[in-house]
């Protein structure tokens, strides 16, 4: 079944690998974190991977700066879901105390560093939370987007590689 389903996708898209990347950078959990580490473990192109990992991480940041707060208020209607628009509610608002007060560069700091609980998401959430300017917003997320994939890039390629440092 896996294997008719690559071959799907392969003779659809070309090339399941680069779909996978472009999907799952697009996904809150796994964006560039987990897409550029498995796409240069696949032997794919790292300039390939970089692409497709940073276009498919910005796919739903417009959305998340101009809906984020519209789309958390109608989930949080939904009885079964108040405890996920909760918790997300409050995990933003927590990261959001941290950026009133900061300037645009706090949120391109905050979406380039690669570590859980940051990236385009949460940073885009953020943004929207604050009632950031969405241009603004989207500059600053599209280059630490921008920044976080080329470093992710650059030390799984040399990892993989075994390019030595110094």
């Amino acid at each position: 079944m896996k294997e008719r389903i690559i071959e799907w996708l392969e003779s659809v898209f070309g090339n399941a690998h680069a779909l996978i990347i472009l999907i799952g950078s697009a996904i809150p959990i796994t964006e560039q974190r987990a897409t550029i580490p498995l796409g240069i473990y696949w032997d794919m192109n790292p300039w390939l991977v970089f692409l497709l990992a940073f276009i498919g991480s910005l796919l739903p940041v417009p959305f998340l700066l101009l809906l984020y707060t519209k789309i958390l208020a109608l989930l949080s209607r939904i009885s079964w879901l108040s405890w996920l628009t909760r918790a997300i509610d409050q995990k933003v608002r927590r990261y959001a105390q941290k950026f009133e007060k900061s300037t645009e560069a706090a949120l391109i700091i905050f979406v380039a560093i690669p570590l859980p609980g940051t990236g385009l998401w949460t940073g885009s959430m953020v943004a929207s939370l604050l009632g950031f300017n969405f241009i603004k917003s989207l500059l600053c997320v599209t280059l630490g987007g921008l920044i976080s994939a080329t470093g992710l890039t650059l030390v799984f390629t040399l990892l993989r590689y075994g390019i030595a440092l110094f």
